[in-house]
C-alpha cells in the first residue's frame, strides 16, 4: 500500500480521487480486518461522504490543504464528536463523545478522512491489547502472536495497509513497542508537543499523543498536522512549531549517537541486540559517531513508571463510578453498592489491578514511601537524561527487550508482561520524544524495533536520524502478505 507522500502526490496530480481511494482502504479492511481485528468501528457511508465533499470541493477550485483526502484511523480513547469513543472498555460502550479532541479537529480542518476507531487495551492499560473487551488484535506478520500495546490496533492497522497513517497515545511505551512488533514506524512526541485535550486520560503527567505509519516522512509530515500549542490543554508546550520535514535529507557527518549500555546487555534477546549494534555499524558508515554511554538510573524507570501510572490512573478513573455516564449495573440496593458493582463489572481484570495498586500508594501511610519517592526518582532520570543530551543528539536503543511473543503467553504473569516495556518507559519518565523503527527480523521471521530518543522538542533531530537510517540501510526489508 502506499505512503501518506505517496498519496498526497497523486490526489494533486489528480491521478486519483479522494473515494477511489477511501474505496480502497474501505475494500481492504472488509477483506483483512477479520483476521488481523484491528477496528472497533468503520462508518463506510461517513467515510465515503467525507471523501465525495473533499472531491466536490477539488472539482470546485477551492483551495485545500496536501493532507485533504488522506484517510487515518484513530486510537479508540481519543474523542470523536458524535462517533463513539470506548476505550475498548465496558465501562465507555456506549459513550459518545459531544466534542472533538484537539487532534481530531486539526485533522478535520485538514479534510483528512478518519477511516475508524482502533481496538486498543482497556484504558490504555497493557502492552499486548490482549486486555480489550471487545476483541484480541493480531499482528499481521503472524496472527498467532500479539500487535504490542495499548495501541496495538493503530500499530496493526498500518501494518496491514489498511490505512496510512494512525493516531496512538503512548504513555509508558504504547506507541513505539506495537510499532516494534509490527514492523512500522512509530513516534511519541516530546511531553506538550501534542494537545491531550479530548485524550481519555490513563496517566496525566505520561501521556502523549503521537502517530504511527508505514514510513519516518509520513509520521513528521503528520505531527505537522497535529503538534502545537492548544489553550484547552494545560500542560501543552507554548513552542513555535516547524516544520519536521525540513531536516530530514540532511546528512549525519559529526551527528553523535550513544548507547545506552543498560539497555543492550542482560534481559536483552541476542537477536534484538545483534540488530542494535549492526544499525550502530550503519550509523558509523553514514558519517555519525557512535560511542557507549550509560543510562544508570534507567533501572529505576519500570518501578517508578508503575507506581506514577498507576497512582494516577486511580485518581483519573475515580470518575466512573455508574452515575454520570458510562456503564451502570441493573441491580444495586443503596448507592454504594450501585458504585462498586458497576466499577467491578465495567473494568477488566488489569485496570482493576492498576487501580488497585494506584490507590494504595496514595493512601494515607505510604504516598510518601511509593508515589514522592517514585516523582523523586523522575526528576533524578529527566536530569541524566539531560545531562547526556549536552553532548549526544540522539541514544539508540531496542525498542523492546524481544519481538513479538504469542497470544496468551504473557496474560497469566502480569510482571513478566511490564516487563516488556523496560526499553521504553525511562522516555515518558523523562517527558523527552523517542521514535521506534524496523531494523531487522527474528528467526521467526518477526520484526526487530530500534529506538531513538532525543532531547525535549527536538524531534527533528530523531526524525532525521531515522530518515537516514531507513534511506540508508543494507538489512533485507520484507513485506506482510496477507491476502
Amino acid at each position: 500500500m502506499r505512503t501518506v507522500k505517496e498519496l498526497t502526490k497523486q490526489l494533486k496530480n489528480k491521478d486519483i480521487s479522494s473515494v477511489e481511494i477511501a474505496k480502497e482502504y474501505l475494500k481492504r479492511i472488509n477483506d483483512l480486518d477479520n483476521k488481523v481485528q484491528a477496528y472497533l468501528k468503520v462508518d463506510e457511508t461517513s467515510v465515503i461522504n467525507m471523501a465525495q465533499n473533499i472531491d466536490n470541493k477539488r472539482i470546485k477550485g477551492e483551495s485545500l490543504s496536501l493532507f485533504a483526502g488522506i484517510p487515518i484511523s484513530i486510537k479508540d480513547n481519543i474523542c470523536t464528536n458524535g462517533v463513539t469513543t470506548t476505550c475498548a472498555s465496558k465501562m465507555l460502550e456506549n459513550f459518545v463523545p459531544p466534542y472533538d479532541a484537539t487532534v481530531i479537529k486539526k485533522i478535520k480542518e485538514q479534510d483528512m478522512v478518519i477511516l475508524g476507531k482502533l481496538n486498543m487495551d482497556e484504558f490504555a492499560m497493557g502492552s499486548s491489547t490482549e486486555n480489550s473487551a471487545f476483541k484480541v488484535t493480531r499482528n499481521p506478520w503472524n496472527l498467532k502472536y500479539v500487535p504490542g500495546g495499548s495501541s496495538g490496533g493503530s500499530a496493526a492497522s498500518v501494518a496491514a495497509g489498511m490505512t496510512p497513517i494512525a493516531l496512538g497515545s503512548d504513555t509508558g511505551g504504547s506507541i513505539r513497542q506495537p510499532a516494534s512488533y509490527c514492523g512500522v514506524v512509530g513516534l511519541k512526541p516530546t511531553y506538550g508537543r501534542v494537545s491531550r485535550y479530548g485524550l481519555i486520560a490513563f496517566a496525566s503527567s505520561l501521556d502523549q499523543i503521537g502517530t504511527i505509519g508505514k514510513t519516518v516522512e509520513d509520521v513528521a509530515l503528520t505531527l505537522n498536522v497535529i503538534g502545537g500549542y492548544d489553550r484547552y490543554d494545560s500542560t501543552s508546550a507554548s513552542i513555535e512549531m516547524e516544520d519536521f520535514t525540513t531536516d530530514l535529507h540532511k546528512n549525519l557527518k559529526g551527528r553523535k549517537i550513544g548507547i545506552p549500555k543498560e539497555f543492550i546487555g542482560e534481559g536483552i534477546n541476542e537477536e534484538v541486540k545483534a540488530a542494535i549494534l549492526k544499525a550502530a555499524r550503519e550509523y558509523e558508515k553514514l558519517g555519525a559517531i557512535v560511542e557507549e554511554v550509560s543510562v544508570d538510573l534507567s533501572k529505576l524507570s519500570l518501578p517508578a513508571y508503575y507506581l506514577i501510572s498507576s497512582a494516577e490512573a486511580s485518581s483519573n478513573l475515580a470518575r466512573f463510578d455508574g452515575i454520570k455516564y458510562g456503564y451502570r449495573t441493573t441491580e444495586f440496593d443503596n448507592l454504594l453498592e450501585l458504585y462498586k458493582k458497576s466499577r467491578d463489572e465495567g473494568f477488566g481484570t488489569e485496570v482493576k489491578r492498576r487501580i488497585m495498586l494506584g490507590t494504595y500508594a496514595l493512601s494515607s501511610g505510604y504516598y510518601d514511601a511509593y508515589y514522592k519517592k517514585a516523582q523523586q526518582v523522575r526528576t533524578l532520570i529527566k536530569n541524566e537524561f539531560d545531562e547526556l543530551f549536552k553532548t549526544y543528539d540522539a541514544l539508540l536503543t531496542p525498542t523492546g527487550p524481544t519481538t513479538a511473543f504469542a497470544i496468551g503467553e504473557k496474560t497469566d504473569n502480569p510482571v513478566e508482561m511490564y516487563l516488556t516495556d523496560i526499553c521504553t518507559v525511562p522516555i515518558n519518565i523523562a517527558g523527552i520524544p523517542a521514535i521506534s523503527l524496523n531494523c531487522g527480523y527474528d528467526f521467526k521471521g518477526l520484526p526487530i524495533g530500534m529506538q531513538l530518543i532525543g532531547k525535549a522538542f527536538d524531534e527533528s533531530s530523531i526524525l532525521n536520524i531515522a530518515y537516514q537510517f531507513e534511506q540508508h540501510a543494507t538489512y533485507e526489508k520484507r513485506t506482510i502478505e496477507l491476502g
